[in-house]
């Protein structure tokens, strides 16, 4: 089973950020990486939508004979990770905002977290904004549109920076001196987010945490592929392919399902 592929899905492109982390980090390990732009994003749905989604995106994965499955997408974490956990027997690998090392350094106790609004409504990032930052001042944004944009292909568009501009002024008032970022599509960002934020401010994702993480389930179940070896990555969409292609560079085949 080891040789089996690593398992991805995300409400969209976004989760490329996480699967590229893993990569890196696991060269010899297959992927399979969903992006379900159909329905992104998954942060305005309720839980039970959400649920849903998460099920069917894990029910290809697993018919696709993922060995492990990570779950690149913050809303579908919070909302629906431990349902997935309880029906299916394979490892879960969950995102969730890094709540705890900005509120651990900051030195002017303010943090702002950027993220959608599924993530910060849900109970998961009450319960570790709680138990981490309630001694800072946490300047939380929804970042609606956001997601949209990336979607379709706006990502440097004028609009784009239009936007953040309207949601990181609360946080630079605020004097954060960290960013967190709350959804995998939001480290594609980094490059406007560093044009836009005074320069003291450090932005953190989880990309790298991730596919540490992931490696360490591996281990655990005797599952990772220690064989030095060319990786297969099948990347899936079931909107236009060309957007990811794009995101990605250009460097990878991008495939259109319909799921």
């Amino acid at each position: 089973m080891n040789k089996q592929p690593i398992g991805i899905f995300d409400s969209g492109v976004g989760g490329t950020s996480i699967w590229k982390e893993v990569c890196e980090l696991l060269p010899y390990e297959d992927t399979i990486y969903l992006a379900d732009s159909n329905n992104a994003p998954y942060g305005p749905k309720g839980k039970e939508a959400i649920i849903n989604l998460s099920i069917k995106n894990t029910e290809l994965l697993l018919e696709k004979g993922s060995k492990i499955i990570i779950v690149a997408c913050n809303t579908a974490t919070t909302n629906a990770i431990d349902y997935l956990r309880e029906t299916y027997k394979v490892p879960f690998i969950g995102i969730e905002p890094a709540i705890k090392p900005a509120a651990l350094q900051t030195k002017t106790n303010a943090i702002g977290i950027l993220a959608t609004k599924g993530t910060l409504s849900s109970e998961l990032f009450s319960k570790t904004s709680g138990l981490f930052a309630s001694h800072v001042n946490v300047v939380e944004q929804v970042g609606e549109g956001i997601v949209q944009f990336i979607e379709s292909g706006q990502l440097y568009s004028t609009e784009m920076k239009s936007l953040l501009k309207v949601y990181l002024k609360p946080m630079i008032d605020a004097n954060i001196d960290y960013l967190v970022l709350g959804c995998t599509h939001y480290p594609y960002l980094m490059p406007l987010l560093i044009d836009l934020l005074p320069a003291h401010v450090k932005i953190i994702d989880s990309g790298e945490a991730v596919a540490r993480q992931t490696k360490a389930i591996l281990n655990k179940h005797n599952l990772i592929n220690t064989k030095n070896r060319t990786s297969i990555s099948q990347l899936y969409t079931n909107q236009d392919p060309k957007v990811m292609t794009a995101l990605l560079d250009y460097k990878f085949d991008v495939s259109y399902l319909d799921f």
